[in-house]
């Protein structure tokens, strides 16, 4: 079932997660709305359990989210507004096609698959960040094939794997998923902290990550 995202909802109503949106006197949004970061634009590879779980968080949290899986079967018959369902054989398509500043998580059944799509992202230059589950083992790994297909030394550091803000060990679908919305949301707040002074106090999502944030 090939998506778009047009069913998403309103970026104001977006940016509060979801929640109704005060309006002034004069029909303008509040003005502490206006002055929030930018709704995360997420890009989820994977319907296995773990991506279940956090499509459920991130359906609450300021963000709209294509989910993909080659495997329709694997898609739930109702989703969040905020998240858009992507079945596809071609998630490569997917990822040349997101905007800059895209949010990339990847949690594929297939390590194959992961790699695949890690070295494709890696060509781009321009998303907010990149994420995959798996361990530092994976990681090493990863950085070898990668650096063989040409991938910069010094950008290894932009992909974060193991994913999740630290100290949180448990390796339940729903403990996971807290843990990467965690890193998420806190990468978002030090992402917009950082792009104000060049934009006039105006967050935006399309800094990149610096310092990446490993499980």
């Amino acid at each position: 079932m090939e998506g778009c995202l047009t069913n998403f909802p309103s970026g104001a109503s977006v940016i509060n997660g979801g929640a109704p949106v005060r309006i002034g006197r004069r029909g303008t949004a509040s003005e502490d709305l206006a002055a929030r970061p930018a709704p995360m634009h997420i890009v989820l590879f994977g319907a296995g359990h773990v991506g279940h779980a956090l499509v459920q968080l991130l359906g609450s949290l300021p963000c709209v989210v294509q989910w993909v899986d080659e495997r329709d079967e694997l898609f739930p018959d109702e989703t969040p507004p905020n998240v858009q369902v992507e079945a596809t054989d071609t998630p490569d398509a997917i990822v040349d096609a997101a905007p800059p500043g895209a949010w990339f998580l990847v949690m594929t059944h297939n390590h194959a698959l992961d790699f695949s799509l890690a070295e494709r992202i890696m060509r781009r230059r321009d998303f907010s960040y990149f994420g995959m589950i798996g361990s530092k083992t994976k990681r090493v790994k990863f950085e070898r094939r990668l650096l063989a297909r040409g991938v910069e030394l010094e950008r290894l550091e932009e992909m974060t794997c193991p994913i999740g803000v630290e100290g949180i060990v448990d390796k339940a679908p729903a403990a996971i998923a807290i843990a990467v919305c965690a890193q998420l949301l806190r990468l978002r707040t030090r992402q917009s902290r950082t792009a104000a002074p060049h934009a006039s106090g105006q967050a935006s999502s399309s800094v990149r990550a610096t310092e990446p944030l490993t499980a």
